[in-house]
């Protein structure tokens, strides 16, 4: 965030936001330059494994694509933001709230509604017996995790 007010509220309300950094008015460009080069490296996935695969399906991160023996899967992108999330943490527990939040929004924490009907579309298309799932589990009430296969 770059401003021209130096009180230490309005950097906090900043920070608190979401902003990553609050550089006040006047600069350098060395300063901004420098500061722009840290966030890059904290934007930066550490150890990030592109392709997922499992028994049933592959999912390529960088493409955005889901594959099985069959083809391509199509995703709606709500689809693809909430499988996106659950693969990024695989084997731990995504909250409701989280999944809410990460893809409707801050405004959204109470309509599970939204998942449910979502994360059903999903096992649908993905999940090889849908009606028990082995890849995106539901932990009833607290939210739901992506099990990946466990390597032989």
């Amino acid at each position: 965030m770059l401003s021209a007010r130096h009180d230490e509220t309005a950097k906090i309300n900043a920070l608190d936001a979401g902003a990553d950094d609050y550089v006040t008015k006047p600069f350098g460009m060395g300063e901004l330059l420098a500061r722009i080069r840290a966030a890059l490296r904290r934007a930066a996935p550490a150890d990030e494994q592109p392709l997922i695969t499992t028994a049933a399906f592959t999912i390529d991160l960088a493409a955005k694509r889901v594959t099985t023996g069959g083809g391509e899967i199509r995703l709606t992108p709500t689809e693809w933001h909430l499988l996106e999330t659950l693969v990024r943490n695989p084997g731990r527990l995504v909250t409701q709230r989280q999944l809410l939040h990460e893809v409707w929004g801050p405004r959204y924490e109470k309509e599970t509604n939204y998942l449910r009907v979502h994360l059903a579309n999903l096992r649908r298309k993905l999940e090889p017996v849908p009606s028990n799932p082995r890849y995106l589990i539901t932990e009833p009430g607290i939210g739901y995790r992506f099990t990946p296969d466990t390597p032989a």
